[in-house]
């Protein structure tokens, strides 16, 4: 059983290119749900686990057939509780990688420039970390989902200041469309001692 003092890792999972989540807003119903996607589609959990504020988060890999069949008898057991859900279809590998080192961010070294970008949940936060990283040539430092966090979510990228811009503004906009946005920043040159503390 996993502690709900740690994030989610996928630690050795072997993932697919596409990926569902689906976020309750009750342990109980998560657990609950999780059963139910397990018995309606051929799919593999990568974590099913409590996370800050009482929250349950589950995700998982299959055909993209599975997937939305899993989402969907997801959504109609959570009912209600219900916070978030999302799917990717070709997820970047480097978001596959920061959720594998949770707590463990890239060291940053020199940064030409820093953009973080923080939303309400999880299923916002890997969904703006993908968008990111698709948008432009940049490096995800650090994606940090709900614990420790009060149920916030974020993901802190660097690269060339435009790159930057670009990404935060794009990863941004995807989670401001859905309601999920908390807020966002571009550090264009920052201190050299800031890469320490990212």
């Amino acid at each position: 059983m996993q502690n709900n003092d740690h994030n989610p890792t996928l630690s050795g999972a072997e993932l697919q290119p596409a990926i569902a989540l689906l976020e309750t807003a009750s342990v109980a119903a998560g657990i609950e749900m999780t059963d139910a996607i397990l018995w309606e589609s051929d799919i593999e959990l990568l974590f099913a686990t409590p996370v800050q504020p009482g929250k349950y988060v589950v995700l998982f890999t299959g055909s993209i057939e599975d997937l939305r069949s899993a989402l969907r008898r997801g959504a109609e057991v959570a009912r209600g509780d219900l916070v978030d859900q999302l799917l990717i279809p070709q997820v970047e590998a480097g978001v596959c990688e920061a959720l594998r080192r949770q707590g463990e961010p890239l060291p940053a070294g020199e940064l030409d420039a820093v953009g973080v970008v923080e939303t309400t949940t999880v299923a916002s936060s890997i969904l703006a970390a993908d968008i990111a990283l698709k948008e432009a040539s940049v490096d995800l430092i650090d994606l940090r989902v709900a614990n420790g966090l009060g149920g916030k979510s974020f993901l802190t990228i660097t690269g060339e200041v435009s790159d930057v811009r670009s990404s935060v503004q794009a990863a941004a906009g995807s989670a401001e469309s859905s309601g999920r946005l908390a807020r966002h920043v571009v550090i264009p040159r920052p201190h050299p001692e800031l890469s320490a503390h990212l």
